[in-house]
């Protein structure tokens, strides 16, 4: 049903992993530097503005000019986020590994052609020379290299003749939702 592919709405109509990337990255991307006063929280594969009164100024260092503000987002909003995530593993935890690997492979071909839009974000952000800003997207990248290579650890193992008249199988299956919170000041380095 339409309602397993909250996280992208036109999911449906769509084929492969090409398309699911290229429509995440359009729908969710700075490009050009374009960075909005408010930043706002993406909550299903799209952006929303954020209903909290506290709010966090991200400050060029070089300028202290106010870049944009960053919403401590509330309770209900988190909660939100967490409803869709789990929405959308119905259907992720269903995608092979090698359409997984496919979504990995284009995310790095994003990375490699904007990897100096992304650098000079995070200077401007950070403060880090545009050459540090640089190694920091170079070490996500090798980060997404190595997850491309994932597909082979991804396999369950098979033991047979374990014991008498007993084999042994694992697998490896997706756990659900889980959060990751990315180092302020090496926020491309972890991807």
């Amino acid at each position: 049903s339409t309602r397993d592919f909250r996280m992208f709405p036109v999911l449906p109509a769509l084929r492969g992993a090409e398309s699911l990337t290229s429509l995440a990255c359009r729908n969710l991307s700075y490009a050009g530097g374009k960075v909005p006063s408010t930043t706002q929280n993406v909550i299903g594969g799209q952006w929303v503005e954020s209903s909290t009164d506290k709010w966090i100024d991200v400050c060029n260092p070089a300028t202290n000019q106010v870049l944009t503000k960053v919403p401590q987002t509330t309770l209900a909003e988190m909660e939100q986020a967490v409803e869709s995530a789990k929405g959308a593993y119905g259907s992720w935890s269903k995608t092979s590994p090698m359409a997984r690997q496919q979504i990995m492979f284009k995310y790095q071909q994003l990375i490699k052609e904007n990897l100096t839009e992304v650098a000079k974000l995070i200077t401007t952000e950070q403060g880090k020379t545009l050459a540090d800003a640089e190694g920091d997207v170079m070490r996500g990248l090798q980060v997404v290299e190595n997850l491309c290579a994932n597909t082979s650890l991804m396999m369950g193992e098979t033991l047979t003749g374990i014991a008498k008249d007993m084999d042994l199988t694992s697998f490896k299956t997706p756990l659900g939702v889980c959060a990751g919170i990315a180092p302020f000041n090496f926020p491309a380095m972890i991807p």
